[in-house]
């Protein structure tokens, strides 16, 4: 008999599995460049992660004392963790390197920037990663005109496979 994949097996792209995934990121901000942290954890989140039960759609990043955290990113408690569980949503620090901290904390004072997460996965190395974009928001048009290239965009590539 057959053995079954798990419901994250198939998420592994380029050496990466991705866990969440934000994806009103893009279409609510102007993503001007993203970055890769670690995040501290402990041992029930991850577990919790490896079966792919986490949300970063509500979530963003804000730096504080010299230091970034995840505030509002939801990892579901585990199920077998009993007393040693954790908070589903408490703020969790983001490890990255002092030179990218100041230079995000700069951007985000001077220019009225804000972090957004935008993807949490397992790396190479099996290590939680969360992929944040320091980013400004849209206004009402800049979506509409989201969507509008979108949807000409998907349009044109219809067009293209019934004519060609």
């Amino acid at each position: 008999m057959a053995q079954s994949k798990s419901k994250s097996a198939d998420k592994w792209v380029g050496g990466k599995r991705t866990i969440a995934v934000n994806r009103k990121a893009r279409y609510n901000y102007h993503i001007e460049e993203d970055f890769e942290a670690g995040i501290v954890l402990t041992g029930t989140e991850v577990k919790s992660l490896r079966a792919g039960e986490a949300n970063i759609t509500d979530a963003y990043a804000e730096a504080k004392m010299g230091e970034i955290f995840l505030i509002n990113g939801y990892i579901k408690e585990y199920e077998m963790g009993n007393r040693y569980n954790h908070e589903a949503r408490r703020p969790r620090k983001l490890l990255m390197k002092r030179r990218e901290i100041a230079k995000i904390a700069a951007a985000i004072q001077r220019k009225g920037k804000t972090l957004v997460p935008l993807s949490l996965y397992f790396n190479e190395k099996n290590k939680v990663k969360v992929k944040i974009g320091l980013a400004s928001g849209k206004k009402a048009h800049d979506k509409r005109a989201t969507e509008k290239d979108r949807d000409w965009t998907r349009e044109k590539a219809r067009l293209m496979k019934d004519n060609g």
